[in-house]
């Protein structure tokens, strides 16, 4: 039977698996490009104590529930980003197969959605969008935009170039202006592939969208961290939703917009 003649709902589920599935070994990138170690070796463990996981503490999102967010071994907490990052996954796959279907662009979306959880999780962490991230990114977010009928290879072309410039230019200015950095060169590099993914009609949105929720969790971070107006805040996961959502709602949100 095809994968098209299959319920939604047991696509969905599917879907969700994979995602998570694949949440949790984004969550190990995550940790292991920040401590410096290999993604492949050693074998799962607590940062904490060493311990090596077993089987039933490696389920994504349930295991972390299950143990009530602490280590079976040494009781150390767990960072909940891990189970965050799994459950982004999990809807990102979900979204992703609501929108495409059982396609060939399902994968495609997932990947680009996993750089994009990847590179916002660290940049959360660290303020550094890598550029074994951004590179890929940039590669795999042109060709989704240079394949899609509504966008095209020029566009998607003209988006990255736009999106680079543009961020490029307004670090420049900022910098000039203050003496400081305003915005990461990851910023500017990860706008290649927001840019070339939903091209330079789509991209005012997506950079719209990701200054929106940048401005709306600008005073939890700040209040937060207790640092007040000086916390620096990372743009980057805010720019990758912005992304995600222009990817998989945009041209219902331009027809929306066109009609008012």
């Amino acid at each position: 039977m095809p994968l098209s003649d299959l319920p939604v709902s047991i696509l969905a589920v599917a879907a969700a698996i994979l995602g998570a599935v694949l949440g949790s070994f984004y969550s190990v990138c995550v940790s292991r490009s920040l401590s410096g170690e290999s993604i492949i070796f050693p074998p799962s463990h607590c940062p904490l104590c060493g311990r090596r996981l077993t089987p039933w503490e490696l389920v994504p999102i349930l295991s972390y529930l299950l143990l009530g967010g602490r280590c079976a071994g040494c009781k150390g907490a767990i960072d909940p980003l891990h189970p965050l990052i799994e459950l982004a996954s999990a809807a990102w796959a979900v979204l992703a197969l609501v929108h495409v279907g059982p396609t060939l662009w399902f994968p495609a979306y997932l990947a680009l959605g996993g750089l994009y959880i990847v590179a916002a999780a660290i940049d959360f962490k660290a303020y550094l969008l890598p550029d074994f991230l951004t590179y890929p990114a940039a590669v795999v977010g042109f060709a989704i935009g240079a394949a899609r009928p509504e966008i095209g290879p020029l566009a998607a072309a003209v988006g990255a170039a736009c999106g680079f410039g543009l961020f490029w230019l307004l670090a420049a200015v900022y910098r000039r202006l203050r003496d400081a950095d305003g915005l990461g060169g990851g910023d500017v590099k990860l706008m290649l592939s927001i840019g070339g993914a939903v091209g330079w009609m789509g991209l005012p949105y997506a950079i719209l969208c990701g200054s929106l929720t940048a401005l709306l969790a600008s005073p939890f971070y700040i209040l937060g961290k207790g640092r007040g107006r000086n916390m620096p805040i990372p743009f980057g996961p805010f720019l990758c939703l912005g992304a995600m959502v222009q990817l998989l709602y945009g041209q219902a949100i331009l027809r929306l917009l066109t009609g008012l």
